[in-house]
């Protein structure tokens, strides 16, 4: 079972990385205009943090288990990132967007996952 929670937690952390330089590198208003039409809704400073909390979150799926300390920073991460989906959902929600609302829902469940396993049985 660990194995399998280190697969997830790689896989999560890098969609997040990606998903979070993605916000941090590119122009808000690109972003708007294209796969990210909630971005309009935000300002820059918003929109550059959920890029930062998504960076963190990734590397607090993998750095606390890597380097063996702080170990229950891994769920907390968990926990941090499956909020922020929880927001990606009621946002999408909010603009009628339920052709979006799968790739969320699927990294909600794979964080919470990560979540009860990591506070739970397979604890660092």
């Amino acid at each position: 079972m660990d194995t399998g929670l280190w697969i997830i937690q790689g896989v999560l952390a890098g969609i997040f990385v990606l998903t979070g330089l993605t916000k941090l590198t590119q122009p808000r208003e690109k972003m708007a205009a294209g796969p990210m039409s909630w971005a309009a809704d935000v300002s820059d400073a918003q929109f550059r943090g959920i890029g930062v909390l998504e960076l963190l979150g990734a590397a607090g799926l993998i750095l606390p288990g890597v380097l063996g300390i702080a170990g229950v920073l891994t769920p907390l991460a968990a926990a941090g990132l499956a909020l922020t989906m929880v927001g990606a959902l009621l946002t999408h929600a909010r603009f009628g967007e339920t052709e979006r609302l799968a790739a969320p829902v699927l990294l909600l469940a794979l964080t919470l996952l990560i979540v009860l396993e990591r506070f739970g049985p397979h604890s660092f």
